[in-house]
């Protein structure tokens, strides 16, 4: 058994989402940025092209993934800088209304719950599809990655092999011999306990409580046998230094997740989206979990430098 890889990350499905978008028109709204301090990068402009801000959430994937989009920008031959760790998704969404920010890495399904608390959309598809719509006035999303950071349920490789689990489809078979470990709010929520019993006729013994976000506590709690499944994002590094299983969600009960830029279209230009969208072709959620290692594994690299790292070894930068 390896040792869980030490894990700080407050991950992208964090804040309130029904209230988030309530809270982010309202700003909208009204003058002045959420930021509460000046940027040391280029300010942003309302005309088109110009040097671009890219911003990102409070946590590490989301500033790796911005300096990315960074370093992308300017091997394109553009000017671009980052606005590191502004906050949750209700100020750097504001942000990049009010011209703080041009764009910022964002996850696809958590984005359209944040701009309509009702969308009914799942599948990566029919998000993606239908988040154009629903943005306000004035904002985009590009391309989306194949990349994904989304809730999963995670068994250990003896767990799975014992009870032959590959999808939550197995699982609904054992399901009430199985104790869970997740977030409190994971009994009530539309995808928690009711999604799987309404989807996937999967009723759990029961639920142990954590609030790390899928991280160390909760995979000790699996890895001892404390629970039997976890909720664990699949960006989470301790998922393959681990040898642990993620079932499959053949119906889609955990909304995709993709990642892709948001951002204001005052200032992007084709050769910006050109950048992005190319960066979105080949990002993968393996190369999350590695970059996520790289940062908040033993390594502590700095997210610049893992980015630059997988901007060189892309053949985006030479």
């Amino acid at each position: 058994m390896k040792n869980p890889v030490p894990m700080t990350l407050t991950r992208r499905g964090l804040g309130g989402l029904a209230a988030g978008v309530g809270v982010a028109l309202a700003l909208s709204a009204c003058g002045g940025s959420p930021l509460a301090t000046p940027s040391s990068a280029a300010p942003s402009g309302s005309s088109g092209g110009g040097s671009l801000v890219v911003g990102s959430a409070d946590f590490p994937e989301s500033q790796v993934i911005a300096e990315i989009y960074v370093g992308a920008l300017n091997a394109a031959g553009l000017t671009a800088t980052s606005k590191p760790n502004i906050g949750s998704r209700e100020i750097y969404f504001k942000a990049v209304q009010d011209g703080s920010i041009d764009l910022v890495p964002d996850y696809s399904g958590n984005l359209l719950s944040f701009v309509d608390t009702e969308a009914a959309e799942v599948s990566a598809d029919d998000v993606y599809k239908a988040l154009p719509g629903k943005l306000p006035e004035g904002l985009g999303v590009l391309d989306a990655a194949k990349a994904e950071d989304k809730d999963a349920m995670v068994v250990t490789k003896a767990t799975a092999e014992k009870y032959q689990l590959k999808s939550i489809e197995d699982l609904a078979k054992v399901c009430k011999d199985f104790t869970m470990a997740a977030p409190a709010t994971f009994e009530t929520r539309s995808y928690g306990f009711p999604g799987l019993k309404k989807n996937y006729n999967c009723e759990l013994k029961g639920l142990q409580p954590f609030s790390d976000g899928g991280g160390n506590l909760t995979l000790q709690a699996l890895l001892e046998d404390k629970v039997q499944v976890a909720d664990i994002y699949t960006t989470t590094p301790s998922i393959v230094d681990n040898d642990l299983v993620v079932l499959e969600d053949p119906k889609n009960n955990f909304k995709a997740q993709q990642v892709l830029p948001l951002y204001s279209k005052a200032k992007m230009t084709d050769k910006a989206k050109e950048a992005l969208n190319n960066v979105s072709k080949i990002l993968t959620t393996e190369d999350l979990i590695n970059l996520n290692r790289a940062v908040s594994g033993d390594q502590k690299q700095a997210p610049k430098d893992a980015a630059a790292a997988w901007l060189k070894d892309k053949g985006i930068v030479k």
